[in-house]
């Protein structure tokens, strides 16, 4: 039988009556407290809702009418009086009825925060303030009407009726909230709170109400504890069972694998028994890999020689092949007739040199694979840009100032190439120009260095922008994606510079 179906039928007889056990205790607890807290919850989130919805939206009625009655007579007084008679049975809450210019016709004043401005004209507008909330309403000729609830008097009137457990009560809208009743025992750990919102039919405002969840009883406290013993013995009898059947042979055949040295052949017989078929079976396999390794290990070192001499041919030829290509150059060179395909000859020339640069010291580098070293490339490769000058550019300088850096040869060839198209650039728009090269690592990060190339005549001028736009402009960019970097240049100074990739230093 497989190790994973033993461990599998193992594990299921002895922890299926505990998780059967645990499950149904936990679940059944939890529903039936959870159940009747969200009833007793609705029924008193109705109740207090009713309430206070029933209580704020007569008064607000009352006070409508009688904003009405005195914005038509301000003298009035049994709409007054009636009204005051309505908010004298709720103790503190105090209103107050004013005209366009301030002044009380009927309640008495109290003082609110300059941030509860006044409705529009016919408009109902509710306020939150920290001690209370306030209802201002509006009439058709500029009076206001407004009623001052303290949280005392909204807490009575949220309050529901009988004997009620711990509830906490708010009044809501949107991100606000006014705090009625704070629910009691704060937080624990292990407390859980059931909520449940009214709308009321005032500006969006909302009673939210919430009590204690179901509390931590002996039925959840026996659930938690068989949970934790299942997880103990599942752990135990797991690690018995994979420990002697698996892990103890692994351990052994990952030691003689691990001492094996080519040309070995691996001896499953002094492993003894092995319990489980499929460690077995990685042991006859690993015996006959060894087999096949020392059969095929000749004939890879043979391959291995052979490659190299193959690759050091090619390289070889290409390095001849890059030769006689400059040479063919050279040859059509002098013998153009005219200076400006001299000077093309010559800048083809350019290009190949730095080519043939780059694959010389890939080439020399090729047996270490440590990558090349940018110091020496540009040395040469400066060397021979000036000695394929034109002859207008006799008094071309190029001043190198490069760290000891290593790069692959992909990045070598980007870089040798955006040097020779700058300088050439450069020499363009003054034959007698001084070049400064440097390529400094980025002191920000490890992996990367900066290079820069600085001329007089690379600063922004009518002809460098010619320049740009009919030739260079787009070699330099697509040599600058090639690198993988974005090449910045300083037009008042007259520099270039980029970012590119280092694979360390010699």
């Amino acid at each position: 039988m497989p190790t994973g179906a033993k461990v599998f039928l193992i594990l299921v007889g002895a922890l299926l009556p505990l998780a059967l056990i645990a499950l149904f205790t936990t679940l059944q607890t939890t529903r039936t407290a959870d159940t009747e807290a969200r009833a007793r919850l609705r029924a008193i989130a109705a109740e207090s809702s009713g309430v206070v919805d029933n209580a704020l939206g007569n008064q607000v009625s009352q006070m409508t009418r009688a904003l009405a009655a005195l914005e038509q007579n301000p003298h009035d007084a049994p709409s007054c009086t009636q009204l005051a008679g309505s908010f004298a049975a709720q103790g503190n809450v105090r209103f107050a009825i004013a005209d366009p210019q301030g002044r009380i016709l009927c309640g008495q004043r109290f003082s609110l925060p300059a941030s509860a401005a006044s409705p529009h004209p016919a408009e109902m507008r509710v306020m939150f303030l920290d001690d209370g909330m306030a209802i201002r309403l509006a009439g058709a000729m500029g009076m206001t009407a407004t009623a001052w609830y303290p949280v005392s008097a909204l807490a009575a009137l949220a309050r529901p009726s009988g004997f009620v457990p711990d509830y906490g009560a708010a009044l809501v809208r949107g991100d606000e909230h006014l705090v009625l009743r704070h629910l009691g025992g704060g937080e624990s750990p292990l407390g859980r709170r059931e909520t449940v919102r009214s709308e009321l039919s005032l500006d969006n405002v909302a009673l939210e109400m919430s009590t204690p969840g179901a509390p931590i009883t002996s039925p959840l406290i026996i659930a938690t504890v068989l949970l934790v013993l299942m997880w103990i013995a599942a752990a135990a009898i797991g690690w018995f069972v994979v420990d002697r059947l698996l892990i103890r042979p692994l351990r052994r055949l990952r030691t003689s694998v691990g001492n094996y040295r080519p040309g070995e052949v691996l001896d499953m017989k002094r492993f003894g028994a092995m319990p489980a078929q499929e460690i077995r079976e990685l042991g006859d396999t690993f015996q006959q890999i060894t087999r096949t390794v020392q059969l095929h290990e000749a004939d890879l070192a043979e391959g291995l020689v052979r490659q190299t001499r193959l690759t050091r041919e090619v390289h070889h030829r290409v390095k001849n092949n890059l030769q006689v290509i400059s040479s063919l150059i050279n040859f059509h060179a002098r013998g153009a007739k005219s200076g400006e395909a001299t000077e093309a000859y010559a800048s083809i020339q350019r290009r190949v040199d730095a080519l043939a640069v780059v694959h010389r010291h890939h080439y020399a580098e090729l047996e270490e694979n440590r990558g090349l070293e940018l110091r020496s490339v540009i040395g040469e490769l400066a060397a021979n840009i000036r000695a394929t000058a034109p002859e207008r550019a006799a008094g071309l300088g190029i001043t190198l100032e490069i760290e000891p850096l290593l790069v692959n040869q992909d990045v070598a060839i980007a870089v040798a190439f955006l040097i020779t198209e700058l300088v050439e650039l450069a020499v363009n728009c003054n034959p007698t120009t001084h070049v400064r090269i440097s390529i400094k690592g980025d002191p920000e990060s490890g992996e990367r260095a900066i290079l820069r190339v600085n001329s007089p005549a690379l600063v922004e001028s009518a002809e460098l922008v010619a320049l740009l736009e009919g030739r260079y402009g787009r070699v330099i960019a697509g040599l600058a994606r090639q690198l993988r970097t974005r090449l910045h240049h300083d037009p008042l100074v007259g520099a270039y510079e980029a970012s590119i990739a280092i694979t360390g230093r010699p």
